[in-house]
C-alpha cells in the first residue's frame, strides 16, 4: 500500500469517527457545545486565573507565567496557520461526503482549511502553562485546579467537533502540539523564575536600612 493509499484510508477513517461524534450532537445540548466553543465565553475563567496568579506568585512571578501563555498561544495560532495553508485539508463543513452523510453544523464554516485545530492547540497549551505555573506557589498543591484545567481544554478541544468545524484528528493533532508548545513555554517560565527571581536574598519582615549594624 502506498503512502497516498494509507493517507486516504486514515481520512476516511477519520471522517466516519467525526461524523458518529458529531451525531451524538442534539436540541439540548447544541447550545452547550457552542458556548464551549466561543472564545468569549471564557474571558471571566482567564481574568480569575489572572487573579489568583498575581495572589499567590507576586506580581514579578505572574507577569512571568502570563508572558509563557501569550508565547504559547502565538506559537500555537502562527503554526496552525503555516500548517492549514501547508496541508491545505478541507474542513467537515466544507467536505460534499460530510454534508450528504448529515453533519451538524452550528458555526459560520470559517476558513476552508482545518487541519490543525488552533481552538485545541491554544486551550491546551494555555492550561499547561497555567499548571506549571502555579507550581511555583509551594503553599498549595493545585489538584483539583489541575483537573478542571485540562477537562476545560478538553471540552473546548471536543466542542470543534460537534460544531461541525474540525474532524477528530484536527482536534488529536491540534491536542498534542498545544500540549508540547504549553510545556516548553511553561518550563522555560519556572526556569527563568527559578534563576532569577527565587535566588534573591529574603529581606527579613520589618528590616529597614537604618537598622544595620554600623562599623566598628
Amino acid at each position: 500500500m502506498d503512502g497516498s493509499s494509507v493517507i486516504g484510508t486514515l481520512h476516511l477513517a477519520d471522517q466516519d469517527l467525526t461524523l458518529l461524534i458529531n451525531s451524538w450532537s442534539s436540541p439540548w445540548t447544541d447550545g452547550f457545545w457552542m458556548m464551549m466553543s466561543d472564545k468569549y465565553f471564557w474571558i471571566p475563567a482567564y481574568l480569575i486565573c489572572v487573579f489568583f496568579l498575581f495572589k499567590r506568585l507576586g506580581w514579578r512571578r505572574a507577569l512571568i507565567v502570563l508572558a509563557s501563555c501569550a508565547v504559547a498561544f502565538a506559537l500555537c495560532d502562527q503554526l496552525s496557520n503555516i500548517v492549514k495553508h501547508a496541508v491545505v485539508r478541507l474542513r467537515p463543513s466544507y467536505s460534499s461526503r460530510m454534508l450528504h452523510d448529515g453533519l451538524n453544523i452550528l458555526e459560520r464554516r470559517g476558513g476552508f482549511y482545518g487541519f490543525f485545530s488552533a481552538h485545541a492547540a491554544n486551550a491546551f497549551a494555555i492550561a499547561e502553562c497555567l499548571i506549571i505555573g502555579f507550581r511555583n506557589d509551594k503553599t498549595h498543591t493545585y489538584k483539583a485546579f489541575r483537573f478542571w484545567t485540562i477537562v476545560w481544554a478538553s471540552l473546548v478541544s471536543v466542542s470543534r467537533i460537534f460544531v461541525g468545524k474540525h474532524y477528530l484528528g484536527d482536534v488529536l493533532v491540534g491536542t498534542v502540539i498545544g500540549i508540547t508548545v504549553g510545556y516548553l513555554a511553561g518550563t522555560a517560565a519556572s526556569h527563568i523564575i527559578k534563576r532569577i527571581l527565587d535566588k534573591e536574598p529574603k529581606v527579613p519582615a520589618g528590616y529597614s536600612p537604618s537598622e544595620s549594624p554600623s562599623t566598628p
